[in-house]
């Protein structure tokens, strides 16, 4: 996604859509993060007035997927052990809940379910695989479909298009969504995460998310960091079955198309695939997240 849109581009991409203004959590955070010696006193108690955000936090944190040794009681504790740049990545994730949830939508329960679980998921195969920071990964899982909810709030049939777009095969998801409503998920995701002044490498995973097929196919060295993200996310994905909770897909179109250069990228059979899945499925299962759907 390049950043040299004029105004009236990005005006055409957002089809009407106001894009929420960035909550004053990660406003403040983000400017003590880019003092010279931030204060992690100053980041706890900042996260600490804001009760829903810490107990989201501190279970976030003391989930198995983080995989922590001891229980953390406290903000201070998760910003001393965990760092600055890993806490507030899981704030900024967490806070795009608070800002996008709409009662009146009630088709926005099975987004933030499936969002969940493939954050988590995602925190856990960062760690088994290693090629991402767990807090990223959640932070790209959680974030990477924002734009479905300010979609389903600009478009009464959005839910539609969805299913539609998941049905397909042989064309990329937002392909469907450009034909019917000339703008898509990941392009209205993109503005927001970049308005929120999430961290580049974030917001270009999250404009490519419906693109990984074409990224894989390329060679150059300099797309890495952007195939690291997009492996962790599609494999979550694909994992927490999105297809189907999303989408009401009895097939997962996009795995089938780069699944099997995911694996390949990242070094792992089939048969490694099956049996990190059904790990994943049993920690979800068992642990603090939401249990798979059948």
């Amino acid at each position: 996604m390049g950043n040299d849109l004029t105004d009236e581009q990005i005006r055409n991409a957002l089809q009407g859509i106001s894009v929420p203004p960035q909550p004053q959590i990660m406003v403040d955070l983000q400017m003590e993060q880019v003092m010279p010696d931030p204060d992690l006193k100053s980041i706890a108690r900042l996260i600490s007035q804001d009760p829903g955000l810490s107990g989201s936090l501190l279970k976030v944190v003391n989930s198995p997927f983080f995989g922590l040794a001891n229980r953390i009681t406290s903000i201070q504790q998760a910003v001393n052990l965990l760092g600055v740049r890993r806490v507030i990545n899981i704030v900024n994730a967490q806070s795009i809940r608070g800002e996008l949830t709409d009662e009146n939508i009630v088709n926005l329960n099975r987004f933030w379910d499936s969002a969940q679980d493939v954050a988590m998921t995602c925190m856990t195969l960062a760690k088994r695989i290693g090629c991402l920071e767990p807090d990223e990964a959640y932070a790209l899982g959680l974030f990477h479909n924002c734009g479905i909810p300010l979609m389903l709030a600009r478009f009464p049939y959005y839910i539609e298009v969805m299913e539609e777009s998941y049905a397909q095969s042989g064309q990329r998801i937002v392909d469907i969504e450009n034909q019917r409503l000339n703008t898509n998920h990941a392009v209205i995701g993109y503005f927001t995460a970049k308005s929120w002044l999430l961290p580049r490498h974030l917001c270009e995973a999250i404009a490519s998310h419906h693109n990984a097929q074409q990224v894989f196919a390329e060679t150059t060295a300099g797309d890495a960091e952007l195939k690291n993200l997009l492996a962790i996310l599609k494999m979550a994905e694909h994992i927490c079955q999105a297809y189907r909770v999303l989408g009401s897909s009895q097939h997962d179109h996009e795995w089938d198309a780069v699944g099997a250069q995911i694996l390949e990228y990242v070094g792992l059979s089939e048969y490694d695939f099956e049996n990190l899945e059904a790990s994943c499925q049993d920690m979800m299962a068992t642990g603090e997240g939401r249990y798979y759907h059948d």
